[in-house]
């Protein structure tokens, strides 16, 4: 009698990886791979405390983006005692900004973004457009003649915070205050919490005194953002002084770090893969537009600086991915992982400067993408374009896996980018 074969054993499941380590931050596609394989939806406790939802593959992050019983307003999260405040911009509730963009649902979002909108129609920001590349020049004068920089703190941070302080009307004598406000948001040291709160509270004592001056000034003719939202307040469109001062707040905050970001991890990727960058750098020199738009696109994707969505919470029990969420649960599309989804993107872990299929969620995705995605494209461009062509030898100065990510929940970018180039003059 023949003896019936063994039975194989069951597959065997890789271990599930571990989040939110500092090993993680560096290189987190690893884990998000395992994720949108194995738990697509994943319920997992954050460094903060809070559980909520990580929602990992394109075609359901596509859906929760825009998906109307997620609500972005954080009154509907059962907020257990412990997480209380945790789910955030630190500070924000005490500083009285929460009715900003990322914080409200319809009606008074589309209010809300009707009135800022108008600052970045194409016309507008192609009108701005000489204004950063001056800005753009003016800091690489700087550092052009000693052959070494920082280009975190020397050039991707200060250009996207003067440009966004010249948009809203902040005057130039003020804008450093700003810089030190800003770099304590995305610096992480002790009580980083506590150290973002502290930047939260004096940038809304500035705004509101900013937002009191100009409107005492009255300048029909000022083209300036906050102005330009005070005449709306005073022309009957119910325009608060608290959600003035929590618009520009947050059109700073959330407009300055990606664009930091943009452009580091933008500057990395080029000089850890040479033969995009020189591919980019011949193209850029023939004063040719097209790869360095189809470039950025495909920085944005590959390593963008968007790592998750900012909050959601669900208003009712809904499924996302054959998930079961309960209303109250907050969920987290990992942009991230989304873009890297091998069932939206042809060989997704392969920076292809030239990818023409590219409907990355870099920017997000519904009622709620980005505003100022038009300014960051056109800072990207500008910075990216002018590196290649007035530091054309740029490279490494530390081995990358000596390069520290910043911790944190929502934004990737490196802490710093140290980098060598032959000295030259203005």
């Amino acid at each position: 009698m023949t003896e019936s074969p063994a039975p194989l054993p069951p597959p065997h499941t890789p271990a599930m990886p571990e989040l939110f380590t500092w090993e993680f931050a560096s290189d987190p596609y690893p884990a998000y791979a395992w994720l949108r394989e194995h738990a697509p939806v994943h319920r997992t406790t954050l460094p903060s405390g809070v559980e909520a939802w990580l929602v990992t593959r394109y075609a359901d992050a596509r859906q929760a983006l825009a998906d109307q019983r997620l609500s972005k307003n954080p009154a509907h999260h059962d907020e257990p005692s412990h997480a209380k405040g945790r789910t955030g911009i630190p500070g924000e509730r005490k500083a009285d900004l929460m009715t900003h963009l990322l914080n409200i649902d319809p009606p008074d979002h589309t209010r809300l973004r009707r009135l800022v909108s108008k600052a970045f129609t194409p016309r507008r920001v192609a009108e701005f457009a000489p204004r950063v590349q001056e800005l753009t020049d003016e800091l690489i004068d700087g550092l052009a003649a000693r052959g070494s920089a920082d280009l975190i703190h020397e050039f991707a941070f200060p250009l996207p915070i003067y440009a966004i302080c010249d948009l809203l009307g902040v005057p130039r004598e003020d804008q450093d205050d700003f810089r030190d406000w800003a770099g304590m948001m995305i610096r992480h040291g002790k009580g980083p919490r506590g150290g973002v709160a502290r930047s939260v509270k004096k940038m809304r004592g500035y705004l509101a005194e900013l937002i009191h001056r100009k409107r005492a000034e009255s300048d029909e003719n000022a083209t300036d953002l906050i102005s330009g939202l005070i005449r709306a307040s005073d022309h009957g469109e119910h325009l608060t002084e608290n959600e003035a001062a929590a618009m520009a707040f947050i059109l700073l905050f959330a407009g300055f770090e990606t664009t930091v970001n943009l452009i580091g991890n933008g500057t990395y990727a080029l000089l850890t893969h040479p033969e995009q960058r020189e591919r980019l750098q011949k193209s850029v020199r023939a004063g040719e537009r097209e790869l360095l738009a189809t470039g950025v696109e495909e920085l944005l994707r590959f390593d963008g600086p968007v790592e998750l969505a900012t909050w959601r919470f669900a208003t009712r029990p809904l499924t996302i991915g054959g998930q079961d969420i309960a209303a109250g649960d907050p969920v987290l599309v990992v942009l991230a992982a989304a873009d890297r989804d091998p069932a939206r993107f042809t060989e997704p872990d392969t920076l292809d400067l030239s990818r023409r299929d590219n409907q990355h969620l870099g920017y997000g995705h519904g009622i709620h993408y980005c505003l100022g995605a038009p300014l960051a494209r056109l800072e990207g461009q500008t910075a990216l374009a002018t590196l290649l062509t007035r530091l054309p030898d740029l490279r490494l100065a530390a081995d990358p896996a000596e390069l520290r990510w910043r911790g944190g929940l929502i934004m990737r970018g490196l802490r710093t980018l140290p980098v060598e180039f032959t000295p030259r003059e203005r």
